[in-house]
């Protein structure tokens, strides 16, 4: 089974490299936009102007990738500091969910970054926040419970088949 100590420093490392990742393309991105080649020649010479609006895009995305990363040290930080035994679905839990095939996934709540996946082992883990549809779904739900959401139009029923605790 997992290892929730192991799976935090996996989440760690995901971001991390997010984060490397933007700043790259953000420093990429920069330096298009101030390049002489970027120059305007005419009013319709746009290259500059959308390489400029490229490199805020990268800034904001760099922004995130740091807000990623205070939100889930905030979270860790608080999870090392409280023993709790409550298993129901919230920010910090890992939760594996079964369909009605049989089909199981692992999830793992966090305070932002949702829909980064991390491997671990044989197993792929997706973060998920309370804001998405299945989040809101599985909220305060126990170990057992059962839930129905809607998918692109058609309804998937769940059962919450383990709770972290």
């Amino acid at each position: 089974m997992l290892s929730i100590n192991r799976l935090h420093h996996l989440i760690r490392q995901e971001l991390e490299k997010a984060l490397t990742s933007a700043i790259a393309a953000a420093k990429r991105a920069h330096e298009t936009a101030t390049d002489t080649e970027s120059i305007a020649k005419s009013k319709y010479e746009t290259f500059g102007l959308e390489a400029s609006y490229l490199a805020h895009g990268q800034s904001v995305r760099v922004a995130q990738c740091q807000a990623d990363i205070r939100d889930f040290e905030t979270m860790f930080t608080r999870l090392s500091d409280v023993s709790e035994t409550n298993a129901k679905v919230e920010v910090g839990k890992l939760v594996e969910l079964m369909d009605t095939e049989g089909k199981c996934q692992f999830l793992f709540v966090g305070p932002s970054a949702g829909g980064l996946k991390v491997t671990f082992d044989k197993y792929s883990v997706m973060i998920v926040t309370l804001a998405s549809p299945l989040g809101q779904a599985m909220i305060n739900k126990l170990q057992g419970d059962e839930f129905s959401l809607l998918v692109a139009g058609r309804r998937r029923d769940y059962e919450i088949v383990m709770v972290s605790s």
